[in-house]
């Protein structure tokens, strides 16, 4: 599992500058993190199921079981074989495709109007099929790159050094201007859509002001607003009434929840922090007790899938234990719809040490957000008082855990 560092250094090794690739589509309007991922996820896996297949096309990855199984459901995409799905996919995998080709993670060659890819590098392409924060942080790092290889990031530079209108405006149009002259995009239309790929994902990591309906935003820009499939659960929490409980604000409200989107992050987040759990701290339970002997080979949600979908994906609730902690003791009899309450009051505490030791620790990857754990409890305990605890008083986090279990 790469570090940060390494996708920093992948890309710092190599040069996008537009002037010279003549590239307009180095990023284009399906380039979500979200969608990146997923693509990526689904070439890596194509990979592994055709192994002495090392080159494929836009239909060979679509057209593949585990995009059926995956894509469908998660973005709510006409089927893969129905007469609706040729431009919708032709786009949708395309467009991540030549990112991937432009950042050299993909190799790319012409059979006449056909694009032939082959997997450059598998380990940077495994980073960003990982999980949707592997991949905007990939993002990040590419689009400033291509950006400062292309002459053009000062314009950028400025806007974040002063959010004004008139240097927004100096931005888009100097973005605008650059394409037009450097690629064969000869249209502000075209150029504002892939605008908005390129500024916000920047604002986003400078906690800035970007771009939304063709206009300065409002607001700074947040995680959700950079993902193609959005079902903010915070802003259908932060609209809750205190009086009402989150299950009947949604049953009254009723709101659909994907399902098939939030059991593909939890899996994919499982697999995270698994990697994780294996390379940083050995195979070891992230809970100690007498049970904790042998490899953490299980990793649990503390609080349940299935009744808190919006949290699953959270590696904040997910926790890794050996098999008999897990079929034991956070689940009774083996009854994996059954929570043991007090064993989950000690998974929270734990789970808050280990959150704790990775964000003080400055020698691994930070994998964790304080914000996150604090969102992770609101939700658990359905309780908006939590969200007011100070940044990084892990104290008082475990002060809250253990009212709620006393109460």
């Amino acid at each position: 599992m790469l570090s940060n560092k390494e996708i920093t250094d992948f890309i710092n090794k190599n040069i996008y500058d537009i002037r010279v690739t003549k590239n307009g589509r180095w990023i284009d309007q399906k380039c979500a993190a979200d969608v990146l991922t997923v693509i990526a996820d689904c070439i890596y896996n194509y990979h592994l199921n055709n192994p002495n297949n090392i080159t494929f096309t836009t239909a060979d990855i679509w057209y593949s079981d585990y995009a059926k199984n995956n894509v469908v459901e998660i973005f709510k995409k006409p089927d893969v074989d129905s007469e609706l799905a040729q431009n919708e996919y032709d786009k949708f995998f395309q467009q991540p495709m030549e990112l991937l080709s432009a950042s050299k993670v993909l190799n790319k060659t012409k059979n006449g109007n056909r694009n032939i890819y082959s997997i450059a590098d598998i380990d940077i392409l495994e980073f960003i099929a990982l999980r949707e924060k592997n991949a905007l942080f990939f993002l990040k790092e590419y689009i400033t790159k291509t950006l400062k290889d292309s002459g053009i990031y000062y314009l950028f530079e400025t806007f974040f050094g002063s959010q004004t209108l008139v240097n927004y405006s100096k931005m888009k149009k100097g973005f605008a201007n650059f394409t037009i002259n450097n690629t064969s995009i000869n249209g502000d239309t075209e150029c504002n859509r892939i605008f908005i790929k390129v500024l916000n994902p920047l604002a986003y990591y400078n906690n800035a002001l970007g771009t939304e309906h063709g206009h300065l935003s409002r607001h700074n820009i947040t995680y959700d607003m950079l993902m193609y499939n959005r079902n903010n659960f915070r802003d259908i929490n932060a609209e809750k009434p205190k009086e009402v409980t989150r299950k009947e604000y949604m049953q009254l409200k009723k709101i659909v929840v994907n399902n098939a989107y939030y059991k593909y992050q939890s899996a994919k987040a499982k697999h995270y922090l698994k990697l994780f759990n294996a390379q940083y701290r050995d195979n070891k339970s992230e809970h100690l007790d007498e049970f904790d002997n042998g490899m953490a080979t299980q990793i649990h949600h503390i609080f349940p899938e299935s009744q808190y979908p919006e949290i699953c994906y959270y590696l904040e609730n997910l926790i890794a234990l050996t098999p008999t902690q897990h079929m034991t003791k956070a689940h009774p009899n083996n009854n994996t719809r059954e929570i043991c309450e007090t064993y989950q009051h000690l998974l929270l505490l734990s789970k808050t040490d280990r959150i704790k030791e990775n964000l003080d620790n400055t020698t691994v990857e930070k994998i964790y957000e304080f914000s996150k754990l604090l969102y992770v409890l609101t939700v658990g305990f359905d309780d908006d008082n939590i969200l007011k605890i100070e940044d990084r008083n892990f104290e008082d986090v475990v002060n809250a855990i253990n009212l709620h279990y006393v109460a």
